[in-house]
């Protein structure tokens, strides 16, 4: 048995911005011109308005702030209200893939190593570009990686389920390494025209090394113990798949194909579940509030990450105790832990304790407990 470390990490941002302000503009451009083009049907009280959005609701319903996107052109169009994304040949390197090479780039070269060094690849994220050819593998091969890949999905949880795998096969000595990629392009899921979620995604890219300890070159993080449960719920839902929403090529234009929240029942179902997870792994693994000095929350929510913090410690989390990114990306699914861990962890002295969680539709949780080697 080998004891695998997490060596390196690396984020892809896109360059393009979207502020609250920027957005709660177009949205209500859309509300007004919606409002005004179906005005007789309002009146008649067969159809509900639109409602304007604000910044204010935003910021209090979600801590979010900004968040980075692909296209920002497409979703504040009001005529258009989502991204345009570039139709690519089959000839071309996928979005999803160019996202996650340039995250995977990164990740080798914090840990010190190169594609050679890889064994395989797993790419996690909560939406796919595409059925089959797995994104995995054209990853691999654009990193020329030998070994194997496969894709794989757990919505929001997608990465921390990624890296149970990964860290099994390693701990098995079936592969010495697996870069675990998470590119998750969530606008083009995203209902931009509902005022109650238009302000939820963002779109980013994480990648993950992980190798046996003995291959470590530098500092890392020992994968202490991981675990993983789900729980079938409708409350989060997308019906449509892949991201054929985002082109503007005659895609059916129906609400219920695109993501769907229950967000009262969700707040109420998910945090005792998360709760409970977390607390039962680290009793498993005797590990007191007292051990933990991080925790890398997944990032979909200020209020949910406060209280499961809470619950945790006992106490409200002091300041750099549990890191939120959430206000700069806004929730970019299985990615936003990952991105708080590799922004958030390079200050950690030798022996100390963390864990990463990340939770969502599913409903589904990961959480994985790691200790810092300097």
């Amino acid at each position: 048995m080998y004891t695998p470390v997490i060596t390196g990490t690396g984020v892809f941002t896109p360059e393009n911005t979207i502020s609250n302000a920027e957005l709660v503009k177009a949205f209500n451009a859309y509300a007004d011109k919606f409002n005004a083009e179906n005005a007789a049907d309002i009146d008649a009280g067969t159809l509900d308005a639109k409602p304007h959005s604000s910044e204010e609701f935003i910021f209090k319903a979600s801590g979010i702030e900004s968040r980075y996107v692909i296209d920002k052109e497409g979703i504040l169009n009001p005529d258009v209200m989502h991204p345009l994304l570039e139709q690519r040949g089959d000839d071309q390197p996928s979005l999803m893939a160019e996202m996650g090479l340039d995250a995977a780039r990164k990740a080798l070269k914090a840990a010190g190593k190169t594609a050679a060094d890889v064994g395989a690849v797993i790419c996690a994220a909560s939406n796919m570009e595409r059925a089959y050819p797995a994104v995995a593998i054209e990853i691999q091969q654009l990193l020329g990686v030998e070994g194997f890949a496969f894709d794989m999905n757990v919505a929001c949880s997608s990465a921390t389920f990624g890296i149970q795998a990964a860290a099994d096969m390693v701990k098995s000595g079936s592969i010495s390494s697996a870069l675990v990629v998470n590119p998750e392009i969530c606008s083009a899921h995203l209902e931009w025209r509902d005022r109650d979620c238009h302000f939820i995604f963002g779109d980013v890219a994480t990648a993950t090394l992980i190798e046996r300890e003995e291959d470590a070159s530098g500092a890392y993080f020992e994968i202490k113990s991981t675990r993983c449960a789900t729980d079938f719920s409708n409350n989060i839902r997308n019906n449509n798949g892949f991201l054929r929403r985002s082109r503007p090529d005659g895609v059916a234009d129906r609400r219920d194909m695109q993501f769907m929240q229950n967000g009262r029942k969700v707040f109420k179902e998910v945090l005792p579940m998360v709760s409970a997870h977390i607390g039962q792994h680290m009793e498993d693994e005797g590990v007191q509030a007292s051990d933990l000095k991080r925790l890398w929350l997944h990032q979909a929510n200020k209020s949910m990450n406060d209280f499961i913090g809470k619950k945790l410690l006992g106490r409200t989390p002091e300041a750099g105790e549990q890191p939120n990114i959430l206000q700069d990306y806004a929730n970019t699914s299985s990615a936003g832990s990952i991105i708080a861990f590799s922004k958030y962890s390079d200050d950690l002295k030798d022996g100390d304790v963390g864990l990463i969680c990340s939770f969502g539709a599913g409903y589904s949780v990961g959480s994985v407990i790691v200790k810092r080697h300097s």
